[in-house]
């Protein structure tokens, strides 16, 4: 599945950190696709990607899609952030529960309500891309 696409003016204000074994995810997220690694052994997902599995402790893992879809469970405005955010205030925040049954923090780009549905969508910076998320018109 492809997630949608923003282009979005300017840097990241806050750049993450990438290794060799995220530059999979990183890249995965420039071509609109939402990656996470899985247990080979215990079968469960774990995000962010781990090369360890955070369950089971196994070293075997392989990647996969995620489809980006879940509900809203919580979510806050900060008015009052720290000063790398400041051009960004205020901004939402929330923690998403995936389908997939994953959870996550992440930035909440429309006033969605809690418990609806939402998906994840690609901020494209001119230095690379990050992700958030909006709800889905019904």
């Amino acid at each position: 599945m492809t997630l949608p696409i923003i282009v979005t003016k300017g840097t990241r204000a806050y750049p993450p950190r990438m290794s060799e074994f995220t530059q999979l995810f990183w890249d995965g997220l420039v071509a609109g696709r939402f990656l996470t690694t899985r247990c080979n052994a215990c079968e469960r997902p774990s995000f962010p990607p781990k090369p360890i599995c955070p369950h089971c402790w196994s070293e075997s893992v392989n990647w996969i899609d995620l489809t980006g879809k879940g509900r809203l469970y919580s979510a806050t405005t900060v008015h009052a952030g720290p000063a790398v955010f400041s051009a960004d205030l205020p901004y939402r925040v929330g923690i998403v529960d995936l389908d997939e049954g994953l959870r996550l923090a992440t930035r909440v780009l429309d006033d969605t309500e809690l418990d609806q549905p939402v998906e994840l969508v690609v901020l494209k910076y001119e230095d690379g891309p990050l992700y958030g998320v909006r709800g889905i018109p019904a």
